[in-house]
């Protein structure tokens, strides 16, 4: 009994540590065991034939996206009028017209002809005398502001000669040829406006495009109007229109009373 008193505290220790080396020789079977036992369970698992799962249905889905690429198309404007009622207005025969189909007003407004205004210049004659050779020259401008200016005159020109007051347009630079050939004979002038040296003959006047004019006509009024140029008034549709710009394929017109410009195209018949 004393040998119990005097050694308790390492015999305790030694049965704590017959404890500890007994668990860890129960682990040494335990966890192969585990070890088995899992992979018994696995094989099990993946040797059982799983049964695929079924296709999912996206038939709705499918039909949304369809819709979706194919929108509704509400049209509330040219059949109940719902939110774009239409404005109408009085024909001088008294009958009424929707503005919004373009049967009234700018829009309705038609070209039918454009017309290229042009500066030509023809070789009518030369003249031979004791004081040298003169060229006479046909001028048009046919873009003239002024009426008066736009027929054809006819200018007397010398090689060299400067520009003047009665032959403001060109100047003859050069020539080739001999005067007593004239169809063989070619000038070379040079235009005051832009610099630019051209060639004249006899049989091949020199042609240059400045504008444009046309003819337009208003069927709802009947009304027409022939060689209109830029800044010409045209009253029609109850407005004060002004013509701003033309080219060789378009008229632009713009209403004095707003302002508003459009363009009207010019489409020529085959």
């Amino acid at each position: 009994m004393d040998f119990v008193k005097k050694h308790y505290e390492k015999i305790l220790l030694s049965v704590v540590l017959l404890g500890l080396m007994g668990v860890l020789v129960f682990m040494l079977y335990l966890i192969p065991s585990d070890r088995q036992k899992l992979a018994n369970n696995r094989q099990s698992i993946i040797s059982h034939a799983v049964k695929p799962l079924e296709p999912l249905d996206l038939t709705r889905e499918t039909n949304v996206s369809a819709r979706l690429q194919s929108p509704y198309k509400l049209d509330f404007s040219t059949t109940n009028k719902l939110f774009n009622p239409v404005q109408w207005q009085k024909r001088v025969d008294g009958t009424l017209v929707p503005v919004k189909l373009g049967l009234i007003g700018q829009d309705a407004a038609v070209v039918t002809k454009i017309t290229p205004l042009c500066l030509i210049l023809t070789l009518d004659s030369i003249e031979t005398n004791e004081f040298g050779t003169r060229y006479v020259i046909s001028m048009e401008r046919e873009a003239a502001v002024l009426p008066a200016q736009r027929g054809k005159r006819q200018h007397y020109a010398s090689v060299g000669e400067k520009v003047g007051e009665k032959n403001e347009a060109f100047a003859i630079v050069d020539v080739s040829g001999s005067p007593g050939n004239p169809a063989q004979l070619k000038l070379i002038l040079q235009l005051t406006d832009t610099g630019e040296k051209v060639t004249l003959s006899k049989d091949k006047p020199f042609r240059r495009t400045d504008s444009y004019c046309a003819d337009l006509k208003y069927d709802p009024e009947g009304k027409k109007w022939q060689g209109q140029r830029v800044n010409a008034d045209l009253r029609f549709a109850g407005d004060d229109n002004i013509i701003v710009a033309i080219n060789q394929d378009s008229v632009i017109l713009k209403a004095r009373s707003n302002d508003k410009k459009t363009t009207l195209t010019y489409s020529p018949n085959p």
